[in-house]
């Protein structure tokens, strides 16, 4: 890809820029959101993501996208990284990097799945598991431009434990008016739960979605059999495909 949008204006053509972390937060057991300072950064759009690359000693490099997981702070970028136990990158990122350590980063990436704060129509986010992060994006996006567009997000997870950004998400749904959350949960429920663990289903996009009469923008995120099946879901509850956004991640860490 040569050149980028970011915003309304055309970035220049991407290039990898040298970042370095100085915060790390825990969301799980397995899974960080790292915040690195990025030099030059030029902005992006919620929904964009980043390739990061690592180079070794003996100059072996192994490269990684990720989804930016908030809006940018000056040339602070924040990605939420899953460990996968025989990944090449995100191992490192989770158990040796270091504040102060550089990687290289090049973006943002990506033109499609994205949400811009002058949207005004009805918003759905459907997140599986580590999807979430893109679509959190768009939640603190909203949140800072002060946008009164409706959200709604079904966050599908196996457990609680599972649950990333849990805190803020429970803040975020008793403060900011006009954003509802409902969660899945695919293997253990909480105690208290009605209903047993189930994959999303029809029943739960019909109640916790929009009606397709109100012409939502739908954004879905997660492992290619769940986004293939929760897209097929909308379509057939009546959702214009040209507003279902989708985004697929592998298991390659």
């Amino acid at each position: 890809m040569a050149a980028t949008t970011t915003g309304d204006r055309v970035a220049a053509p991407l290039t990898w820029r040298v970042a370095r972390l100085v915060e790390r937060r825990v969301e799980t057991p397995t899974a960080q959101t790292l915040v690195l300072e990025v030099p030059g950064w030029p902005g992006h759009v919620a929904g964009q993501h980043v390739d990061v690359r690592l180079t070794a000693p003996d100059g072996y490099q192994a490269a990684r996208s990720y989804s930016l997981a908030a809006p940018a702070e000056g040339d602070r970028i924040a990605l939420t990284v899953q460990k996968v136990p025989d990944g090449e990158v995100s191992p490192y990122l989770i158990d040796v990097y270091a504040e102060g350590d550089p990687v290289e980063v090049r973006g943002p990436v990506g033109g499609w799945f994205v949400w811009r704060t002058e949207e005004t129509a009805p918003v759905l986010l459907v997140a599986g598991g580590s999807g979430v992060a893109p679509l959190m994006a768009m939640v603190r996006a909203r949140r800072e431009a002060g946008s009164r567009a409706p959200f709604r997000l079904i966050y599908s997870v196996r457990t609680p434990a599972d649950v990333f950004y849990a805190d803020e998400l429970r803040r975020r749904t008793r403060d900011d008016q006009g954003l509802d959350v409902a969660y899945v949960y695919t293997r253990q429920a909480p105690e208290g739960w009605r209903g047993e663990p189930h994959r999303v289903g029809l029943a739960d996009v019909n109640t916790h979605g929009w009606p397709a009469e109100l012409e939502p923008l739908c954004y879905v995120c997660g492992p290619t059999g769940f986004v293939e099946t929760v897209a097929d879901l909308l379509v057939g509850l009546g959702h214009q495909t040209r507003r279902v956004k989708t985004e697929r991640f592998g298991p390659t860490g």
